[in-house]
């Protein structure tokens, strides 16, 4: 069984890895750092010395560097069972106050990039009548945020694109899962001071990533909205 991750190197992605990994699945990252691929992959290794990690530098704005590997995962593997859409950017900024170009950077790396990879891989899945996309959104995906346009704009688009994927392949035995997380520990949130318990452990998104999976083929998990307890920060 094969599952790839974009951004996994860190945070979620990175988590989500560590649980499939430790359930025998063999794991393809891309990250944009060198260094972090090597590492999460001696890290993965050491989990489950039977399984493969296969991992790849790139830049999800960048389309060509997003299919090259998707084509170096087929190549190697022949087959994918799960796409995690992870990799994304967040920077901070109003819509008059944000610099120019911001809102074509987020939706590159944030929504593009998932494209490029899901339609290289997609017939794949057909193909073989199985699989399942996990498309990480935001709760940024289903409300506004002030002081990030771009970003908020970014995953609501990522979510209608995860819509647009359940239509789609609804009738194709492929599974489609918007993940709506809160407060993560994350990259994003690096550096910030915040008491004991008001920020999600990213272990939590994937133990209900792997629980979403693991439904029978009848069911389909289509959103996981997941809040810290007591509510949003």
């Amino acid at each position: 069984m094969n599952i790839v991750i974009t951004g996994g190197t860190k945070g979620i992605g990175k988590a989500i890895g560590e649980k499939f990994a430790k359930k025998g699945f063999n794991v393809a990252i891309c990250a944009r750092t060198k260094a972090d691929l090597k590492t999460v992959k001696k890290e993965l290794k050491t989990l489950n010395k039977t399984i493969a990690v296969l991992t790849m530098q790139v830049d999800m704005q960048s389309k060509k560097q997003v299919e090259k590997f998707a084509d170096k995962i087929l190549g190697k593997w022949g087959s994918v069972d799960i796409i995690v859409n992870n990799a994304a950017a967040f920077l901070q900024g109003s819509l008059l106050e944000e610099p120019d170009g911001l809102l074509e950077s987020m939706m590159a790396t944030n929504v593009y990039g998932s494209y490029y990879l899901t339609r290289k891989l997609l017939p794949n899945l057909i193909k073989q009548q199985k699989g399942h996309i996990f498309n990480i959104c935001s709760v940024a995906s289903q409300k506004v945020y002030p002081d990030c346009s771009s970003y908020v704009i970014s995953k609501f688009a990522l979510l209608g694109f995860s819509k647009v994927l359940r239509h789609e392949l609804m009738d194709k035995n492929i599974k489609v899962t918007s993940v709506i997380p809160g407060a993560t520990l994350t990259n994003s949130w690096a550096g910030v001071e915040l008491p004991k318990g008001r920020i999600m452990p990213p272990e939590d998104v994937a133990n209900a990533v792997w629980s979403a999976y693991n439904m029978s083929a009848s069911s389909t998990v289509e959103e996981i909205v997941m809040r810290p307890q007591l509510g949003d920060l």
